[in-house]
């Protein structure tokens, strides 16, 4: 890692927090963006001389823009954006409202698509970079019928980092998308859902934020296009998409 500028976003606390700690502990600068002043200080204050804290609403992409700016004026380039900020929500979908679905495409889907088109020109000045967009097990498999709109905005999530992917690399190969998809993570997630809802905490089958920032880590390392955080996934999506699709 050393040498190498690391954008987090959501990084008050959670996954974003444990990246930003781990990253640092292994050489890299980090920029941290999150709206909560207090906490996101406090994370930087934990990274060491070479973190940068930048608050600020990701979900707004003159705030994302900035962003970027305040990076490079820091560090005189980025190498590494991980779109990681987003919101749950606790709602069937039939009791779905049209500002529900607004604010969690906001949060969970816009945010990553400002990151990943403000922070490409400078990519494709440079002939490399990396956008690593934090996804979840819901957005293979919506199993949880009371996070309806958050699984559709992670599933769209998924397809927008894969065409990023297909349309950039045609003429810049040395960029590269990746997606990590983590089960339930022991934070606050459930707690802060709009709606409130279940303890992310109290779930079975659950991972620690550092576990999955340790994933990211290697994610870095080995620029993956797509990665679950924990073994078997895959064979459960796979098995997943096997039952439910049968060809006439």
């Amino acid at each position: 890692m050393d040498d190498k500028v690391v954008v987090i976003t959501g990084a008050s606390a959670g996954i974003g927090a444990a990246a930003a700690r781990l990253l640092a502990s292994r050489g890299a600068s980090v920029v941290l963006a999150a709206r909560r002043r207090e906490l996101l200080e406090s994370v930087a204050s934990t990274c060491g001389a070479r973190a940068l804290a930048v608050v600020a609403d990701v979900g707004a992409r003159a705030q994302v823009r900035r962003v970027v700016a305040e990076g490079i004026g820091r560090f005189g380039h980025l190498d590494v954006w991980i779109n990681n900020a987003g919101q749950g929500i606790t709602r069937a979908p039939s009791q779905l409202t049209d500002e529900d679905v607004d604010e969690v495409m906001r949060q969970n889907v816009k945010s990553a698509l400002y990151g990943m088109q403000e922070v490409l020109p400078h990519f494709k000045e440079r002939g490399a970079g990396h956008v690593i967009n934090v996804s979840s097990m819901l957005g293979r498999i919506p199993f949880a019928t009371f996070r309806s709109a958050y699984c559709g905005a992670k599933h769209f999530l998924n397809a927008l980092t894969a065409t990023f992917r297909d349309e950039v690399q045609q003429t810049h190969p040395g960029i590269q998308f990746s997606l990590v998809s983590p089960p339930v993570v022991r934070t606050d997630f459930g707690a802060n859902a709009i709606g409130g809802g279940p303890d992310s905490r109290q779930l079975p089958g659950s991972q620690s934020a550092e576990e999955v920032a340790d994933v990211i880590a290697g994610v870095i390392a080995s620029r993956r296009p797509d990665v679950y955080t924990r073994a078997g996934s895959g064979d459960r999506v796979a098995g997943y998409y096997a039952a439910l699709g049968k060809d006439p």
